[in-house]
């Protein structure tokens, strides 16, 4: 290379075209992934035109897991796409190791692809346990990790126990396309919740398709909250305590809380009964709910949601229910389900992952991809 003289004598480098920054830009994106979703990692590297990275992830007899990447990452930007399965404990491990593998050979920047977040569920305190989501959290960021690409966070607080940038995506999108394109007959439809807690979100639902919601109100069971724990014991008696000062400080006791029984709260009497959720693990809820909208006379039953977790026995449920198609994307891989269950329908979201990569790499804003979302979503 030719190296050019200032008038003060110091060199400096020629000026590089724009085809070889183009060339440069290209060849710094590096793709790898873990065993938690092989395909979708395959799928989204073809849509970008580009190789998927050689990393191999492996156990060893005493269940430690070992990263080899072949490929040298020294000064470039790697995507590790690794979502949340079954097995969320070695999904987790594999993403901190092969960021820290990534972090200690000189990468530029490691964003991590987690389309499902695992323990996105545990971001609340329940009773004498803790929020495991903030301690993921701190883990990710002390992995070595710059940015995080994640698909509809159970709530969306979460992002705010990262220290560094989260792009929260969304797949309702891909979601109302599908009941436009794939419900016949959908403007004689109704979009449920199956609890209070999804109205927000259906009614996002029913506002963009401009169509009736319904709740479904009330509980089968007890929530986590209700169950009995230590902190109700009665304070100590008078004959055991032993302070000086009283307890008897006037503080009103908790009152019981009574869960109704099922109600729906709306009309889905000959209509169609969309119900939508952001997660379908265990499925006994959404098998009540679909048993009562069909007792109050919803002629099809949908049930929509971005991921499909679908643990244990899920898949045999639903072929017994009375509900008519499950539709989920492929954040988490069920090819297995599927094949236990032929009501359960796929949507590919890898466009959508792709195009968040490349215009983070390219340093363009993402605000088309949150367009006409709303906060409810």
């Amino acid at each position: 290379m030719l190296l050019q003289r200032n008038k003060l004598g110091s060199v400096r480098p020629p000026k590089r075209c724009r085809s070889d920054m183009d060339n440069t830009s290209t060849s710094d994106i590096v793709i790898i992934n873990g065993n938690s979703h092989p395909d979708l990692a395959n799928m989204v590297a073809e849509r970008m035109g580009i190789k998927n990275g050689g990393c191999s992830v492996f156990h060893k007899s005493n269940r430690e897991t070992i990263v080899e990447i072949s490929d040298s990452v020294r000064g470039k930007d790697i995507y590790i796409i690794q979502t949340g399965t079954k097995d969320a404990n070695n999904n987790i491990m594999e993403l901190l190791i092969m960021a820290y593998a990534c972090k200690t050979s000189s990468a530029r920047s490691i964003v991590g692809v987690i389309p499902y977040l695992p323990y996105s569920k545990q971001c609340k305190m329940r009773k004498r346990g803790c929020i495991v989501s903030k301690l993921l959290a701190k883990m990710m960021c002390t992995s070595g990790l710059t940015h995080i690409i994640t698909m509809d966070l159970h709530q969306k607080e979460i992002q705010g126990f990262f220290d560094i940038p989260v792009d929260n995506l969304r797949a309702s999108p891909f979601l109302l396309q599908y009941i436009q394109e794939s419900i016949p007959d959908y403007r004689n439809s109704v979009i449920v919740a199956r609890n209070p807690g999804v109205a927000k979100k259906a009614n996002s639902y029913a506002e963009r398709l401009r169509l009736g919601l319904a709740v479904i109100h009330g509980e089968q069971k007890e929530t986590d909250a209700d169950e009995v724990d230590g902190r109700y014991s009665p304070p100590p008696t008078s004959s055991t305590r032993q302070r000086t000062t009283s307890v008897s400080v006037g503080v009103p006791e908790h009152i019981v809380k009574v869960k109704p029984p099922l109600t729906i709260v709306g009309d889905v009497s000959g209509r169609i009964a969309i119900m939508v959720d952001d997660l379908i693990d265990d499925v006994q809820a959404f098998v009540a709910a679909a048993e009562m909208l069909k007792e109050h006379g919803a002629c099809k039953i949908y049930v929509l949601a971005t991921h499909g977790l679908l643990s244990s026995d899920a898949p045999r449920l639903l072929e017994e229910s009375p509900i008519d198609e499950i539709v989920v994307t492929n954040t988490i891989p069920h090819e297995i389900q599927k094949l236990q269950c032929h009501k359960i329908k796929t949507i590919d979201i890898s466009i959508l992952i792709a195009e968040a990569i490349r215009r983070i790499h390219n340093k363009e804003s993402m605000s088309y991809l949150f367009r006409n979302v709303t906060l409810e979503d």
